[in-house]
């Protein structure tokens, strides 16, 4: 994969590019030190990747990212920042990865390997998330790797153990901040409670079986884990079902 890497600061710029460099697969086709010439290389180069600064000179990177996944046959834009404020109107733009500074080897593999993974037209749709909504399209996280946003449509269930709240989509699982009860009150017709400590995405719903011990679980589109369903909620997701 060819990636062009975009940062204000030469030794941020060249460190980013030798971490680069030592992944099997991937090359960087060009350095830019603003956005002009980042828009200029991306026309010369045609890449893969862009690993994008967000606070820069003239034009901030939130800017260029907009440009530059609006461009037909976008390449991916992974922000590299010193500032975890800004994830949320990155991934506005369509951006497909964010990595706080000093970027760790690990992360940077992981986040172009998720780049990789995501076709055109998969970005095609994330560049749709642009548009104003009153509903979140996402479910922020604070991982080590910095600020992750997880697709609402690649949520499955929500499971709270004491005061945490576990996050289960089809690239895992998430510790969030949100309250079981908040995020019931938001997605009122996107997620089901199907137990005190559980809501489960009702579009992704299969089916409802019982196992050998007597409990009922939900089985779920593209996840194995199948969460329990508690007795008093068995007959209105029993309803739900025969209604879909």
């Amino acid at each position: 994969m060819d990636v062009i890497v975009v940062d204000d600061e030469p030794l941020a710029r060249d460190r980013l590019a030798r971490m680069v460099e030592k992944l099997p697969g991937y090359q960087v086709v060009g350095l830019a030190e603003d956005v002009d010439r980042a828009m200029r290389l991306i026309a010369e180069q045609d890449p893969d990747v862009i690993l994008l600064d967000v606070r820069m000179p003239e034009e901030d990177g939130l800017s260029a990212a907009k440009r530059i996944t609006s461009m037909d046959d976008a390449p991916a834009v992974i922000f590299c920042t010193a500032y975890d404020e800004y994830a949320v109107d990155a991934f506005a733009t369509a951006a497909v990865g964010y990595l706080l500074k000093p970027v760790k080897q690990d992360d940077l593999q992981a986040a172009l390997e998720k780049a990789q993974r995501i076709n055109k037209a998969q970005l095609a749709a994330l560049a749709e998330r642009q548009a104003p909504s009153d509903q979140r399209n996402h479910i922020s996280a604070k991982t080590r790797r910095g600020v992750e946003l997880i697709p609402l449509d690649h949520v499955r269930f929500f499971i709270a153990d004491h005061k945490y709240v576990t996050v289960y989509h089809t690239d895992g699982e998430t510790l969030i901040d949100d309250t079981l009860k908040d995020l019931e009150q938001e997605f009122t017709n996107l997620f089901v409670r199907i137990h005190r400590n559980a809501l489960v995405a009702v579009r992704h719903i299969e089916g409802m079986e019982r196992n050998p011990q007597g409990q009922y679980r939900v089985r779920l589109k593209d996840i194995e884990e199948k969460p329990v369903v508690s007795r008093r909620h068995v007959a209105h997701l029993r309803e739900l079902l025969t209604a879909m």
